[in-house]
């Protein structure tokens, strides 16, 4: 019996949300949502969609990527990446600063061009369609009318701009649906295909699909909708909230489809966020299939009959690696983050404490970091462990953070209190979604200047320790979207703060290790 190879999802595991995928010969490329994270917009490599390699970001300069470091889901919205003609487009949507806007390069990797803002374009999560006669097409959604509907307009590529009239396409499967959005058009037989999502990002999330002879419409939907979605299976299926997917075809005609999936763990939480799934597509006849046979995501699913491809991996340890981010945009000439010799870190104590004192402290800052430098956390069973040193001075204060949408958080913090330093285990929450923050210490110890700190999770049950010491232990399940709202995923990283004065003191971090099982 002849072994078929196999694609274990996620593919790209943690907080990656609204995967778009192009192939170019033999080669498939992907990007995903960062919201306010920096860089944004990672950019992945694959040559046998089972192994993937990060190639960088789209948005890795400031002036690229204006985001707020206390808006933690806003940013960057839902990128779509095509390719034609020797050139890569990235399209989304800033939605804090300039609404929709479209990159190029000729090379994956970089670099890409600074951003050219798409006028009269409204709506999010847009995307291009090149057709057989090389006209592109733009699609998005527009809610300015109460209702969305998606539309469709020319859009010229050498001044990456509309080049006529929108066109309103279709408002979805179910009647007054709700957030019909993530709209991509393909073009197979003779027919025009609108795939979109629709019922929103969680539990209700889903994909949809309609047809039409003319791109401009009139669109007919699929009477077997949705084509794939997770909801009928239960909040506490081990994959959830299915939805917001695009395709892509292989050379040898085949189809797969990636999506954005959750795995909810510990009860309906969701702490890892959305992440990249693929599955096969039968599109062999007049609509696809998702995963013929099975009707919903696996963990495992056939891989395609291509050569097997794995790529070198960066240490992800490594400070200096594409996984790490900022949270909101360092200024050119205040990067609060350094990374030394020997994988130290430095992180300046700012004077934005890491918890804002209020829902909008700072709601209006740009062009600036938090005192923050973080990696997704991949697995419900994990630790994190890194040596900290803390600067000698009132009001400064460091520490390892696991951290989720509006600074619901886990932290281990050194500090200066009376003239010595102490560790406090602190649990930073919200009353209800829009409520007012709480910041609960857990447990606090006299520590020295320079101490070992981890977080261990094994699924929600957390162990924040110092050195061999147990400070204290806290369930996790606060942290999930479903419970502070949000569309990210959590991150373990470490952080700096003068509390409100703005110093030039740095703490230092080194030997960080994560280690994640499942």
């Amino acid at each position: 019996m002849k072994h078929v190879k196999q694609i274990v999802n996620p593919v790209l595991a943690g907080f990656y949300p609204d995967p778009s995928i192009c192939r170019v010969d033999d080669d498939f490329y992907m990007v995903t949502s960062s919201f306010s994270f920096f860089p944004g917009v990672p950019v992945f490599h694959s040559r046998d969609l089972i192994h993937w390699e990060q190639l960088g970001h789209v948005l890795s300069r400031p002036e690229q990527l204006p985001t707020n470091m206390r808006k933690i889901s806003g940013g960057i919205y839902a990128p779509t990446l095509r390719y034609h003609d020797g050139v890569f487009y990235m399209i989304t949507t800033n939605v804090d600063y300039g609404g929709d806007i479209v990159c190029t390069a000729t090379d994956p990797a970089g670099p890409w061009s600074n951003p050219v803002v798409v006028e009269h374009a409204p709506g999010i999560d847009p995307s291009l369609f090149f057709d057989d006669d090389g006209q592109c097409w733009m699609c998005g959604n527009d809610w300015s009318r109460g209702y969305a509907v998606i539309w469709v307009a020319p859009f010229d590529v050498k001044t990456l701009s509309l080049a006529g009239e929108r066109t309103d396409l279709w408002r979805g499967a179910m009647h007054d649906a709700w957030a019909p959005e993530a709209p991509h058009i393909y073009r197979k037989d003779g027919w025009y295909y609108l795939m979109i999502a629709e019922g929103g990002t969680e539990f209700f999330h889903s994909v949809t699909i309609a047809r039409s002879k003319n791109i401009t419409g009139k669109y007919v939907g699929y009477r077997g909708n949705p084509i794939l979605t997770h909801r009928h299976l239960g909040q506490m299926y081990p994959i959830s909230n299915t939805g917001h997917a695009d395709l892509v075809q292989l050379k040898d005609g085949s189809w797969y489809m990636v999506m954005l999936a959750s795995r909810p763990y510990g009860g309906y939480h969701l702490n890892l966020g959305r992440e990249t799934f693929i599955t096969p597509v039968d599109f062999s006849g007049d609509w696809p299939v998702v995963n013929p046979g099975m009707g919903h995501v696996d963990f495992a699913c056939p891989a395609p009959d291509l050569p097997e491809h794995v790529f070198p991996q960066e240490d992800p340890d490594d400070f200096r690696a594409m996984c790490w981010n900022y949270l909101g945009t360092p200024a050119p000439d205040g990067d609060p983050v350094k990374v030394e010799s020997g994988n130290r870190l430095g992180i300046r104590c700012t004077r934005a404490p890491l918890i804002p004192s209020s829902p909008n402290e700072g709601v209006e800052i740009t062009g600036r970091a938090l005192g923050f430098y973080g990696r997704r956390q991949q697995h419900m069973v994990c630790q994190a462990q890194v040596k900290a040193v803390l600067p000698e001075g009132p009001g400064t204060s460091c520490g390892l953070v696991v951290l989720q949408h509006d600074f619901a958080s886990l932290r281990l913090e050194m500090a200066w209190r009376d003239g010595q330093s102490v560790v406090r285990a602190v649990r930073a929450f919200r009353q209800g979604k829009e409520g007012e923050w709480v910041q609960q210490v857990l447990a606090e110890q006299v520590c020295g200047q320079e101490e070992v700190l981890t977080l261990c999770a094994q699924e929600q049950e957390w162990t924040l320790s110092v050195g061999e010491r147990v400070v204290a232990t806290a369930n996790g399940g606060f942290m999930g979207s479903e419970s502070c709202g949000g569309f990210v995923g959590a991150y373990l990283g470490m952080f700096a703060s003068g509390n409100g004065e703005e110093r030039q003191d740095y703490a230092y971090f080194e030997d960080f290790t994560y280690t994640g099982i499942r």
